[in-house]
């Protein structure tokens, strides 16, 4: 591998860019104090963190779970970089991060609906260029329900990034099955970074959030492992675990109980489920 990646090379919701540096300097400490072979990315994403692994560890096998088809896109870069070139046509000089007329926004749908049927579009890569900050769609449904501004890219994507990934073993599974497969083995270290407590994990090849029993379940491959671990104080997942360290017999006070859920509709695409849950001790 040539060049030194520091952001990955197309959009990913999720990426560690902010973190890499620090990531870095603390695989570099790591190297210097102990052998290892083998590194596990179990939530591979946008491959960031095995590129840059792969960078200060180049002798170790670096597996790199690919569940998201992140590498798929890459190998399609000149067929993303076409669809938006034809796109900045089409806006002309429609002023950057401002919404697109309609009529202007039909004729672009068009013409991604046409690349569409041809086989291949990178939505992801098209939602951060077309969408609001931070939002994203997997299809052309969801794209032709949205509203789009104007947020492309004045320049095209690199086409020499299938570079980024070279080096690496790309496999595509559940994280848990790539777990069990090198738990028991010697000199191994885990990069985890999990999707955060209730992500939409829509653009992660998933319908569903990824909920605290998903989030709690991946505690289970810290335990004995080498690792890093990637979290938030969203979830304040270390204070929970804090709190049942000096609450350990508390076992479960719902078991048992009864739930009952009313789910709460505020808008067309914004909702939560009100939780009631409740049971009778016998006196």
């Amino acid at each position: 591998m040539k060049k030194n990646y520091t952001t990955a090379p197309l959009p990913f919701q999720g990426q560690k860019r902010r973190f890499i540096n620090a990531f870095g300097l603390a695989m570099t400490e790591l190297k210097a104090k102990q052998e290892v072979k083998i590194i596990v990315d179990l939530f591979g994403g946008s491959g960031l963190l095995s590129h840059t692994a792969k960078k200060i560890f180049p002798e170790a096998k670096v597996i790199y779970n690919d569940f998201d088809n992140y590498s798929l896109r890459l190998k399609n870069i000149a067929k993303t970089n076409k669809l938006l070139a034809d796109l900045r046509l089409v806006l002309g000089v429609h002023p950057r991060e401002k919404k697109i007329p309609a009529e202007v926004c039909k004729t672009m749908l068009d013409r991604i609906e046409i690349e569409d049927n041809a086989g291949f579009v990178d939505y992801i890569t098209l939602s951060s260029s077309l969408l609001f900050s931070s939002k994203y769609v997997t299809d052309l449904k969801e794209l032709k329900s949205e509203t789009l501004y104007n947020n492309i890219k004045a320049s095209d994507y690199d086409v020499n990034s299938t570079e980024y990934l070279a080096g690496l073993d790309i496999v595509k599974c559940d994280y848990r099955q790539l777990y069990n497969q090198y738990k028991d083995v010697s000199h191994v270290l885990f990069l985890v970074d999990p999707p955060y407590l209730s992500t939409d994990t829509k653009t992660y090849q998933s319908d569903k959030y990824w909920k605290l029993r998903d989030y709690l379940d991946v505690l289970n491959v810290l335990c004995g492992s080498n690792y890093f671990f990637f979290t938030s104080n969203k979830s304040s997942l270390i204070e929970l675990c804090e709190w049942f360290a000096d609450n350990r017999d508390i076992g479960n006070p719902f078991k048992n109980s009864v739930l009952n859920t009313q789910n709460i509709t505020l808008n067309k695409s914004a909702g939560y489920t009100d939780m009631m849950l409740y049971k009778f001790v016998k006196v």
